[in-house]
């Protein structure tokens, strides 16, 4: 489908805002002011609209500028869009705005890409996810199942040799900094990493570990090799987390994650292609990186999630499901998400590859195999 008819194809209503966030701790820090936006939303919602020149741009110096404009009061702003890798960040007047507007953690922005301008706004109902930023005096009663992040360990969350756990940044500011003061959120802010009390709910065995500010993470780090040692975890348990009176509490229950037997059905990794995922002069498809290690790296033999951990990338088969071709691809480890490289460019410009088709991703008998359904 030609960009030109899918541009005609989605109707332009005053009200409809494809995309919407509510503000974290990050997102409003004036010293270091940057909105963060996820790829896919960015590059679906905004990027496909721009101009092919606009476009060239942003993937020859990684961001381009426009104009913004605040439909709550009709205010103008020169921004830039910047490309981050796994996500973006809209920078230029963003602190101008935080200041004007008065935003705060848990307000929702909306945004959305019409005329060659970037619409945003801010409703005045506040939505707030989590109890208010204040530090709780009594400890609610620890129901066992009563858990607001939660997470299935991956294979670099149990490398004890560069032991950190990575949080999601949304969890971790929702549901244990909204509990610190002000002064402790500062002191994070400011240090990028700060010592907590962390304690095994299972065992009761306290540790001293350390929360880290990564932008769009956080990284639990210090003694989390301890942790991996003395629970013995492994890739495909559960840890389970929760801040109650100035403490970190986990859990890992005994019970074993099972990843889905694979099937001619079974695709446990879905993917709309971005604009970066379809560019030939860069060829390389992202993939989440908790995707890749639950339903990839899980069936791998040690020796093979060693030399990755190692080296950072991986030489494997890849077959087509769609025609039964093979090829010999690498996948490339990034941190929080992997690139699947070699011969993706001649995939992109075999399949006609585009925007906003949806590739299908399992791992069978040594092989990664893959499919793109016909529209």
């Amino acid at each position: 489908m030609k960009r030109s008819s899918y541009y005609n194809a989605v109707p332009q209503v005053p009200d409809q805002w494809p995309i919407k966030k509510a503000l974290t701790l990050s997102d409003i820090d004036i010293t270091h002011p940057f909105l963060t936006l996820s790829r896919q939303q960015v590059e679906t919602n905004i990027v496909v609209y721009m101009t092919p020149q606009d476009q060239e741009i942003l993937r020859a110096e990684g961001q381009v500028g426009f104009n913004a404009q605040d439909d709550d009061n009709g205010d103008m702003y020169v921004m830039r869009l910047k490309w981050r890798g796994s996500y973006y960040n809209l920078i230029g007047k963003w602190g101008k705005v935080v200041r004007g507007k008065g935003l705060d953690v848990g307000k929702e922005i909306r945004l959305r890409w019409f005329n060659g301008c970037l619409h945003f706004s801010v409703p005045q109902q506040q939505i707030v996810p989590v109890p208010p930023p204040v530090r709780l005096v009594a400890a609610p009663p620890m129901v066992q199942d009563h858990w607001p992040i939660r997470k299935i360990l991956t294979s670099s969350d149990v490398d004890t040799t560069h032991p950190f756990l990575p949080l999601p940044r949304k969890l971790v500011e929702e549901h244990i900094l909204a509990q610190w003061t002000p002064q402790e959120r500062e002191k994070l802010r400011k240090e990028e990493q700060v010592p907590i009390n962390v304690q095994d709910y299972d065992t009761g065995e306290i540790y001293g570990l350390k929360l880290r500010w990564r932008g769009n993470y956080y990284n639990l780090v210090a003694k989390w090799a301890n942790v991996i040692r003395h629970k013995g975890l492994g890739v495909g348990q559960e840890i389970r987390l929760r801040w109650v009176n100035n403490c970190l509490y986990f859990s890992v229950p005994e019970e074993r994650y099972v990843t889905a037997t694979s099937g001619p059905d079974n695709w446990p990794i879905k993917k709309t292609l971005t604009l970066s995922d379809v560019d030939t002069n860069h060829p390389f498809l992202t993939l989440p990186g908790k995707a890749v290690e639950d339903h990839i790296l899980f069936y791998w033999t040690h020796q093979s999630r060693e030399q990755l951990r190692n080296e950072h990338q991986v030489g494997i088969n890849a077959r087509d499901y769609d025609t039964g071709d093979v090829y010999v691809m690498k996948l490339k480890w990034r941190g929080s998400y992997y690139n699947l490289i070699g011969k993706w460019g001649k995939l992109i410009r075999e399949k006609r590859l585009q925007v906003g088709r949806e590739i299908r991703v399992r791992w069978d008998n040594g092989f990664l195999v893959f499919s793109v359904p016909e529209l």
